[in-house]
C-alpha cells in the first residue's frame, strides 16, 4: 500500500520505498523515529547541525521531530521507516544520529516490509516480520559518516569556507585569524562544538563530500585531488578504513 501521509497514518512501524532521478527535498519533520536506508545511490542528510553522507546499503536514524532535508545528485533507491516510539519503548535512546551498515538480513526485512507498507494485521506474519526488523536493526554496527557543524558564529565562518572549499589547506592559524578569534580557543571550540579536532574534522568533511563525487562516476584520482589529498593513495587508505574497501571496488561493487 502506498503511503501518502506517513505522519496521517495509525500504523505503529512501516516501511517506504522511494526512488528518484535526483532528489533535492525541502526542510521538513516528522512525529516519528526514522531510519533513512539508501539501497541504491549516495543519500545526503543536512539538519541545521550537521551534514551524513549515507552510502549504499548503510542507512542513518533520525530522531522525532527534527528538521532535516534530504538530497541527491544522482538516481537513488532508499527506504524509510517510521516508527511510533510510544509503541517501541524498547528502541535505544541513542539511535538517533547514528549511520549504520545494513547486513543482508536487515536488507531483505526492510525490502520485505516495503511490501505491504502500512497496510498488515497487528496479529499476523507482517507483524512478526516488523518485530524481526525493528529487534536486528539496533544491533547493525555503527559507522562514523556524520559531521557534526559548529554553534559559535566565529568557528562556523571557518566551517563555513572549509565546506565550500574542502581542498582549502589554510592551517588553523591562519583560519582563526580571518575569524576573529585566538587559534588556541579555535582549537579548543572545535573539539567542544564537534567532538574533533580541525584536522579530524576537516579530513571527515573531505571524506564526505568524497562521497557525493564518487556517486557521480567522478575518478578516484580526481576526486582525491578536489578534495584535498596530493597522496591518492593516502585518500585510498583514508577510505578503505572506512568503508573496508577501495573506493574504486566499493562503488563498482554498487553498479558504478
Amino acid at each position: 500500500m502506498e503511503v501518502t501521509d506517513p505522519d496521517g497514518t495509525d500504523c505503529a512501524a512501516f516501511v517506504v520505498a522511494q526512488h528518484t532521478e535526483t532528489l533535492d527535498e525541502p526542510w521538513h519533520a516528522s512525529r516519528r523515529l526514522q531510519l533513512l536506508h539508501a539501497c541504491d545511490g549516495v543519500l545526503t542528510v543536512r539538519t541545521e547541525n550537521g551534514l551524513w553522507v549515507i552510502p549504499p546499503q548503510h542507512a542513518l536514524w533520525i530522531a522525532p521531530g527534527l528538521l532535516f532535508r534530504l538530497s541527491s545528485s544522482r538516481p537513488l533507491a532508499w527506504h524509510t521507516l517510521y516508527v511510533d516510539t510510544d509503541d517501541w519503548p524498547s528502541l535505544p535512546d541513542a539511535l538517533p544520529g547514528r549511520v549504520v551498515a545494513i547486513d543482508r538480513l536487515a536488507d531483505a526485512l526492510l525490502r520485505a516490509a516495503a511490501r505491504f507498507g502500512a497496510d498488515y494485521a497487528t496479529d499476523g506474519p507482517d507483524a512478526r516480520l516488523m518485530r524481526v526488523l525493528l529487534d536486528r536493526l539496533p544491533q547493525l554496527a555503527a559507522v562514523p559518516l556524520a559531521l557534526a557543524y559548529p554553534r559559535d558564529p566565529r568557528i562556523q565562518r571557518i566551517a563555513g569556507v572549509l565546506t565550500t572549499h574542502p581542498a582549502d589547506p589554510t592551517v588553523l592559524d591562519d583560519h582563526a585569524l580571518a575569524a576573529g578569534v585566538t587559534a588556541r580557543t579555535a582549537a579548543r571550540l572545535f573539539v567542544k562544538e564537534t567532538g574533533q579536532t580541525f584536522g579530524q574534522w576537516r579530513q571527515q568533511l573531505r571524506l564526505l563530500v568524497a562521497l557525493e563525487r564518487l556517486d557521480t562516476g567522478a575518478s578516484v584520482t580526481e576526486v582525491a585531488l578536489e578534495v584535498g589529498y596530493s597522496d591518492v593513495s593516502s585518500f585510498i587508505a583514508v577510505f578503505k578504513d572506512l568503508l573496508g574497501e577501495t573506493p574504486a571496488r566499493y562503488f563498482r561493487q554498487d553498479g558504478r
